[in-house]
């Protein structure tokens, strides 16, 4: 099989590009070109390659936008994030005491409501893990 045999079939049956054909057969890609353009099937193949490039690049454009906007989502998410931390640090550290109603505001977890005395208590199970200087009880009217 002569060269020129290999570099048409490698161009119109395996679809490599000229510099790949070059490197494979270790020739300048001016030949290859040169041998491929002679061909009849050359027009074809050439709008067609160019096509399906087309379409890889819309991919590759959809990809980085779709990428691109889901770091920026992040990016707001961890600023809100951020500022509520900010926000929440100075709420806290603004005074040296917070009222009981503040302190439940911000652990709402570890009480619960009773309709009876109109209170909130602490939770049994964390009555023994908490300081003497977390409010057992705290009225709410």
């Amino acid at each position: 099989m002569s060269n020129k045999e290999k570099i048409i079939a490698l161009f119109f049956e395996d679809k490599l590009s000229t510099i790949e054909i070059a490197n494979k057969l270790h020739i300048t890609k001016q030949y290859v070109s040169k041998i491929v353009r002679q061909d009849s099937r050359y027009a074809n193949e050439r709008a067609d390659r160019k096509s399906k490039n087309k379409e890889k690049q819309k991919q590759r454009v959809k990809n980085y936008i779709y990428n691109k906007r889901k770091k920026e989502r992040q990016e707001r998410l961890n600023a809100i994030v951020e500022m509520q931390h900010i926000q929440a640090s100075c709420e806290l550290s603004g005074r040296k005491t917070i009222n009981n109603r503040e302190f439940r505001n911000w652990n709402s977890s570890i009480y619960e409501y009773h309709n009876s005395t109109k209170e909130y208590r602490i939770k049994e199970e964390y009555k023994n893990k908490t300081s003497y200087a977390v409010p057992k009880k705290i009225k709410w009217d």
